[in-house]
Order: C-alpha cells, then sequence, then structure tokens
C-alpha cells in the first residue's frame, strides 16, 4: 500500500511522525500483522519497525497481540482521536499548573531582573516594534492593559469597538477595579450589549477620530495601520512617552469638544 506524502502530513496532526503515520495506515489496512509486514507494507526500514509499533502503543494506536510471531492490532481511527484529545488536554492542563507555581518563583524574579537590565539600555527611539496579525495585536492589548496604572484611551471603528468588547472585556474591567480611568472613542450607530458591557466600567462616546489605537498611560501606544478588513491586521507599538503624549493630546480636545456639544 503506498501512502503519499501529502496523507501523510495530515495524519501526522494526530501528534506522531512520518514514519508512524505510515507504520499506523498500513496496520489499519491490514488491520492486525507483524511488524515486518508493517515494515514492507509502509516503507520503513525494518530496523525502525520495532520502535515504531512500540512507540505507537505507548500512545494508544495499537495494540500488542502476545504470541508468535507478535502481531499488533489497529484501533480505531475515531478511539485513537479521543485518546488523542484527552491526552493534549491532560498535556495542557499539567503544563499551566506548572507555569502556575512560576508565578511567585525565584526564577521569574531573576527572569524580571534581567529584562529590566536589558531594557535599561534600550535608546527610546528602539523601543519600538511591528505586530503582523490579529491574535497578535490582541494579545499584545491585553498584555498592555494588565499593565495600566492610571488611564487607558482606546481608540476604534464601529466594527471593532465590538470586537474590541468581546476580547478585551474582562482585561479592561480589571483595569477598572484597580482604579484606572478607561475612555473609548467610537463611532457608534446603535447600542448593543457588547458597548452597554463596555459602559459599566468605562466612559464610551459617540466619537470617530478616524483611527485606531490605544494609549496607556500617556506612555505605551499600539497603532493598527489599517481598518482591519481581514485577520492580517498590522500595528505598531511604540513605549515613547513623546509620541504617545501628543495623540493623547489629540484625543482629550476631540474629547472635550464632543463633551462640549453634548451639554
Amino acid at each position: 500500500m503506498i501512502v503519499n506524502d501529502a496523507f501523510v502530513e495530515k495524519i501526522k496532526a494526530f501528534g506522531i511522525n512520518s514514519y508512524e503515520a505510515r507504520i499506523w495506515t498500513a496496520l489499519l489496512s491490514r488491520g492486525i500483522s507483524t511488524a515486518g509486514e508493517l515494515s514492507d507494507i509502509a516503507n520503513v526500514p525494518r530496523s525502525r519497525s520495532y520502535d515504531v509499533l512500540e512507540s505507537l502503543e505507548r500512545k494508544g494506536f495499537v495494540v500488542m497481540k502476545v504470541g508468535k510471531p507478535i502481531k499488533y492490532i489497529a484501533v480505531p481511527p475515531k478511539e485513537v482521536l479521543e485518546r488523542v484529545k484527552k491526552n493534549v488536554t491532560k498535556d495542557a492542563e499539567d503544563h499551566v499548573k506548572t507555569l502556575e507555581t512560576l508565578k511567585d518563583s525565584e526564577v521569574l524574579q531573576e527572569l524580571d531582573i534581567i529584562h529590566k537590565s536589558g531594557h535599561s539600555t534600550i535608546n527610546p527611539e528602539e523601543y519600538t516594534g511591528s505586530l503582523k496579525n490579529r491574535r497578535a495585536v490582541i494579545d499584545r492589548m491585553t498584555s498592555i492593559i494588565k499593565s495600566a496604572e492610571k488611564e487607558i484611551l482606546l481608540a476604534t471603528t464601529e466594527k471593532y469597538v465590538v470586537e474590541k468588547a468581546e476580547f478585551l472585556l474582562r482585561p479592561l474591567q480589571k483595569a477598572s477595579q484597580r482604579g484606572v480611568k478607561i475612555k473609548i472613542a467610537a463611532p457608534i450607530k446603535q447600542e448593543t450589549y457588547e458597548i452597554n458591557a463596555l459602559k459599566e466600567f468605562a466612559e464610551v462616546k459617540d466619537l470617530d477620530l478616524k483611527a485606531r489605537f490605544l494609549l496607556i498611560d500617556g506612555t505605551s501606544l499600539l497603532f493598527m495601520l489599517t481598518e482591519g478588513v481581514d485577520s492580517n491586521d498590522p500595528a505598531l507599538w511604540v513605549d515613547n512617552s513623546l509620541f504617545a503624549q501628543a495623540l493623547e493630546q489629540l484625543f482629550s480636545i476631540a474629547w472635550k469638544k464632543k463633551h462640549a456639544e453634548n451639554i
């Protein structure tokens, strides 16, 4: 049985390597077989077939049948999928628990010291970076919101005020609970559940600044470069008080003007 490389790549999504994918597929086609037979069918070196089958057995893809010669029985794909899902979930949970133990550890404290020492040597004009997709932008937003101490200014579009509410509601809410003031400017044509949720702890104004940015404490700035029509949503982040405060002034002027119009 010939298994093409494209199919092997798809099977590797189960968390197995190329040899394991070929041997398992060959065994599925036979139901039960010896290591030697599978080696010939799958075109895997015979010297490797026993190691591969032992690995597949540990992972729950095959069952070894006691006897001479030793034969292997294929576990049904649906059953394997459920086993893999459980193992991945358990591994992820264990990994999260391990990471949680690092929060108050000496290792993290030492890493912070190293980072701060490196940060102090960076020239202001060098402390910038670029983000190339929406997931990275949202992750960066979440990160700098967590660092906010005084004020958060968010300017966005009507479309993305809803998206921002969905992804940033929790970190913004926590920032508010820390006493951070939050102002959100976006053109709003109709009230939505997300916008009303934001209004519970933030000032939200129907204001179109023709820009998308997040400004934290007049220092940390994340500036989106496009209207974000797809997943490619490039942005620049800058930790520079001179640039950030200039943008903060423009935000404040527009905010106060809108406030005066509403009085």
